[in-house]
């Protein structure tokens, strides 16, 4: 084989066509992305709409309604988009199967979902569809907040070191909080399951036939580090006397990014008309995979990854413990480095909420509408303040029981004049992280936001530029974490086929460009520099102080559902 280029170590690579697929397992979609290992052309990208989507109000297969909080998926949505989204991609770019060398995956995270010993999901099983518990949790199941304020306060009570890794706070979002759930509210279930796995290990077992969880999901979300493995089991016993067996259901094997999970199972590459030859990455996280998808190598840089929710990553030489993170992982998202994880959970999510309660029904694309409306206004004009709570807050509070506010409405108050109010809120949360990381010696240079916010509204890259006075950039993909995923597949195939050696020679010969840059306005930020204050007051008073305003009204809200469930129930 001649030579098509060299990586970052200076290796060279084959000439022969290579593509890599990316598959990236959003909250409502998958997406597959074809890419071109030798151009670096995105070639085709499929878009598989999820059948159930998140499920939050009633399952399927009986039409009972959840509990507050709940929010799950269906598997069978994921394994549509593998075997719908793949063929399509395909034949839409004209590659023929055979060049295909590697696939990667990302995912939601943490959502987790209990399995045979097979890998078979349990609620595909006949004697579990009928049982909640028994199917996936996905990222947004915040039902186990109480389990987390346990963990919490117990881990606090024994003085346990790991906690300082995450910011001082374990997340109702994450892996154990899910798994002490379910073996407190249906044991039969937890007893039933061979295994709880994240979503992204058991998508690579269905892919390869082998299970192969990830250093990277453990690392984050379920309190492991290669140095000291998980807490001592004489914690989650002193939380929950009885639940002495962490490492049950999790494993004890975990494996580094980039690394081969195995190769396409044979009877799978035949139906999806590719060579059993493909190699298959271990899984990672939509959000970290973002980090090489766009191109980054600068330590220094902030990547912003918008959707539902905004995921903050950061990779830094040194681990330095600060609080209010969502985790600090060595090799988390690069290899070398710590990778620091922050974020939001409600973005796109809350918008939606807004457009269908206050949209107008009869217009095209709403979002622009409010868009338009709301890029007429200027800063401060609107005379409001709002807080991003809407789905709980991740980062730096890790309260999943807080509640959105809005402040400062008159009669005079209009619809767009709040959807700005939204959108400020939003940047000014992620200002107060970025603060968050600057105070304790994280020093950061450079934004760059992607996903779907970042590529369709211009408004809500504006504000953040604006809110944190910094240049921020808009990589030249609409797929950056499926690209990423991608690019992780190729590094499993490997040089000899066409791929790449690391990770990091793979970002090196493959930058995505950048599509837009935003620059601060400068009277903008003189009224947000007036306005920033008054948030972080507001931030504080209601979120530390000690947040018992918002947690009483969800105690209120959650009785009075419950009491009307039971009375719903016996009228029936």
């Amino acid at each position: 084989m001649g030579v098509a280029g060299a990586g970052r170590n200076g290796s060279p690579r084959a000439t022969s066509a290579a593509y890599a697929i990316g598959i990236d397992f959003g909250t409502e979609s998958g997406r597959v992305l074809l890419l071109d290992l030798q151009s670096g052309i995105e070639a085709g990208v499929a878009v598989v709409r999820y059948a159930s989507g998140a499920i939050d109000r009633v399952l399927p297969e009986t039409g009972e309604e959840l509990p507050t909080d709940w929010a799950l998926q269906d598997p069978d949505d994921w394994r549509a988009v593998i075997e719908t989204g793949i063929p399509q991609v395909l034949a839409t770019a004209g590659v023929a199967g055979r060049d295909v060398i590697g696939i990667g995956i990302d995912f939601t995270c943490c959502t987790v979902l209990p399995v045979a010993a097979d890998g078979t999901a349990l609620c595909t099983l006949e004697p579990w569809r009928t049982r909640p518990h028994a199917w996936p949790k996905l990222w947004k199941h915040h039902a186990a907040q109480s389990v987390a304020d346990r963990l919490n306060e117990v881990a606090r009570e024994r003085g346990e070191p790991f906690l300082a890794r995450y910011g001082g706070k374990i997340s109702s979002e994450w892996y154990f909080p899910k798994l002490i759930e379910l073996w407190l509210e249906d044991r039969e279930v937890y007893d039933a399951a061979s295994g709880f796995i994240e979503a992204c290990d058991w998508i690579v077992w269905q892919l390869t036939g082998q299970e192969r969880r990830a250093m990277c999901s453990a690392g984050y979300k379920a309190l492991w580090s290669p140095r000291d493995g998980l807490p001592q089991t004489e914690f989650f016993e002193a939380a929950y006397p009885g639940f002495d067996a962490p490492a049950e259901k999790l494993g004890t094997e975990f494996f580094p990014l980039g690394a081969r999970a195995g190769t396409l199972a044979p009877e799978l590459a035949a139906r999806l008309g590719l060579p059993a030859s493909v190699a298959v990455a271990i899984g990672n996280v939509d959000s970290f995979v973002s980090v090489p998808g766009a191109g980054v190598l600068d330590p220094a840089s902030f990547v912003i990854v918008i959707g539902t929710s905004i995921c903050d990553v950061v990779v830094h030489p040194e681990e330095i413990l600060l609080p209010g993170i969502t985790g600090v992982v060595k090799d988390g998202v690069l290899p070398g480095f710590y990778g620091y994880e922050a974020g939001q959970a409600a973005v796109g999510d809350m918008l939606a909420w807004f457009v269908e309660l206050f949209g107008d029904t009869g217009a095209d694309n709403r979002y622009a509408q409010f868009e338009r409306d709301a890029a007429q206004l200027r800063p401060g004009a609107n005379g409001l303040l709002a807080l991003d709570w809407w789905n709980g807050n991740r980062t730096i509070l890790a309260d999943a029981d807080l509640s959105g506010v809005l402040c400062g409405m008159t009669l005079q108050t209009t619809a767009p004049e709040i959807y700005r109010a939204l959108l400020e809120s939003i940047a000014f949360g992620n200002r107060r992280i970025v603060d968050n990381f600057e105070e304790h010696g994280v020093k950061l240079n450079q934004f760059v936001a992607c996903g779907g916010i970042a590529e369709r509204s211009p408004l809500t890259m504006q504000l953040l530029a604006d809110a944190s006075g910094r240049q921020v950039l808009v990589p030249g993909s609409t797929e950056i974490p499926a690209r990423g995923a991608a690019l992780f597949g190729a590094v499993a195939a490997g040089l000899e086929v066409g791929g790449f050696a690391n990770i990091m020679a793979a970002i090196d010969a493959l930058p995505p460009g950048t599509a837009a840059a935003y620059e601060p306005n400068p009277e903008a930020v003189a009224v947000y520099e007036q306005l920033y204050p008054l948030y972080r007051d507001l931030h504080d008073t209601l979120g530390r102080q000690p947040a018992d305003l918002l947690h009483e009204l969800k105690r209120i809200r959650e009785r009075s559902t419950q009491f009307s469930r039971t009375r719903e129930k016996i009228a029936t």
